[in-house]
């Protein structure tokens, strides 16, 4: 059972997802509750200068993205590229357009935010942040007076040299096995002809591979 309460010592990473009543809720949220060609926006990227210049993803096309980011009133300029799983928008605007109370709870908390920031038709808000299990303790107490807050993960933080924890070993690992049609179906490449190109024994080449699938798969569950 995975242990979502946080200890009173160390650096931690945290998974957190809140309910805001409606007064919290942002323009873009709500118009994506009632939205029905997507179901996801995500906040990537933003700058720290009151201009709110930010990059979203949603999951809908750009007709849908369109409809979602109308509904911000401070917007100045849009900039939207249509991808395969769906639409980025580069904003800018005059403000965030968050609640004073929330932003005032944000500004004041001692932690760091990691991104994205997701939002969900469900009415949620999925986000990150780390800091010492203290200061992360009060910043939880603090916004759960302004939302319905729960804790989804717990981890001890830990520098990550790349999204997926792996190594540049494995990283190669995983290229070339891609490289030699191991992952086709049907496959067209073996773990042997891995271990031709890395220039290592059949079993090392397959331990790598196995290692680095384990990785991207553990990054990939982290996310969700």
């Amino acid at each position: 059972m995975e242990d979502r309460t946080m200890s009173t010592l160390g650096m931690k990473h945290i998974q957190f997802s809140v309910t805001y009543p409606e007064r919290f809720v942002h323009p873009l949220h709500d118009r994506l509750m009632d939205e029905t060609g997507a179901s996801r926006a995500e906040l990537l990227m933003w700058s720290p200068t009151a201009d709110a210049t930010t990059l979203f993803w949603c999951d809908g096309d750009r007709t849908a993205t369109e409809r979602i980011v109308a509904s911000i009133d401070s917007l100045r300029s849009s900039h939207f590229v249509e991808d395969v799983d769906g639409t980025y928008v580069f904003l800018q605007q005059d403000g965030y357009e968050f609640a004073p109370a929330l932003l005032e709870t944000i500004a004041e908390s001692h932690v760091i935010f990691l991104p994205p920031v997701v939002f969900r038709a469900d009415g949620t808000v999925r986000f990150e942040a780390v800091g010492e299990a203290t200061a992360l303790s009060a910043f939880h107490d603090d916004l759960s007076e302004l939302g319905d807050m729960t804790i989804e993960r717990v981890h001890e933080f830990a520098r990550r040299t790349s999204p997926s924890q792996l190594t540049p070993r494995q990283q190669d690992a995983l290229e070339v096995a891609v490289a030699v049609g191991y992952y086709e179906r049907p496959r067209e490449g073996s773990v042997a002809d891995v271990a031709d190109a890395l220039d290592c024994s059949t079993s090392t080449a397959g331990e790598l591979i196995r290692k680095a699938e384990a990785a991207v798969l553990e990054s990939y569950v982290e996310t969700l």
